[in-house]
């Protein structure tokens, strides 16, 4: 599905997304044109799914993160869908991930200090429904946060 100019569109936008698409265009050495219809051919085909701002949440003053790996009553016939459903709405959850296992969910919280996190987490996170067991992961550092694929 891809050609070698795609991917070639691909691996430098994605190394630099800052560039206007006639730079895009220079850097890959065709005409602002040809990008422009090769990267609309790849959004249409769900390829390049839009184009994001990445924001460093440390310099908006959140400074803890927290990792919660949330095990849910599967007793309960609609446990994961009530659960996600109601997760969705907690603003400092960044991301939700689904698993097979012992673990069915892992939340992404952040918080601006870790008084603003026990607050979230007993006034949103503890009040989520069908929660058998949670278990907390502080984040210390991110070593390596690569959204880029190697084309």
């Amino acid at each position: 599905m891809l050609d070698d100019l795609d991917r070639r569109i691909l691996r430098i936008w994605q190394a630099e997304t800052s560039l206007s698409p006639a730079e895009l265009a220079e850097r890959c050495a065709v005409t602002p044109g040809k990008a422009a219809r090769r990267i609309a051919r790849m959004q249409d085909a769900g390829v390049i799914e839009g184009i994001s701002a990445m924001v460093d949440w440390a310099t908006l003053g959140y400074s803890v993160e927290v990792s919660l790996r949330i095990t849910l009553d599967k007793t309960v016939a609609r446990a994961f869908d009530d659960f996600l459903v109601a997760a969705r709405e907690v603003p400092e959850v960044t991301e939700i991930q689904t698993f097979l296992g012992r673990v069915d969910v892992r939340l992404n919280i952040i918080a601006r200090d870790m008084a603003h996190y026990q607050n979230i987490y007993r006034s949103r996170i503890l009040t989520l429904p069908h929660i058998a067991e949670i278990e907390a992961l502080m984040q210390i550092a991110r070593i390596k946060a690569e959204e880029a694929l190697p084309l």
